[in-house]
């Protein structure tokens, strides 16, 4: 630890930055963190940018029956679309209702 790192790691401190948890990750060394930027006491390297991408639940991979569900969902909102006749509404309806809570009832399986 150079007497300038050392320095500026106080300074940072001063002006609002706090210590990390977590270790550089190059030589394992305390850092510290000011505006996004993370300075390591030891070697005074800062780690590489790196957006780590979490997944949603959303994106997580859907099975097979919730994709032909929701095909199915979409087939069904076509033919109510062009559907003239009242009860036949209502029926696609039932159906479209009937394959939204099948999909509810696996997504709280999973």
């Amino acid at each position: 630890m150079t007497k300038d790192l050392t320095k500026k790691a106080a300074e940072m401190l001063l002006k609002g930055a706090t210590l990390l948890s977590e270790p550089c990750p190059y030589c394992s060394g305390v850092r510290v963190m000011k505006e996004g930027h993370a300075l390591c006491i030891s070697c005074g390297r800062e780690p590489e940018s790196k957006t780590i991408q979490e997944k949603k639940p959303t994106e997580m991979k859907k099975s097979l029956l919730e994709e032909t569900l929701d095909k199915k969902i979409e087939s069904l909102s076509k033919e109510l679309e062009e559907e003239k006749d009242h009860e036949k509404q209502q029926e696609i309806l039932k159906s479209i209702n009937l394959a939204l809570e099948t999909i509810q009832k696996i997504k709280g399986k999973q």
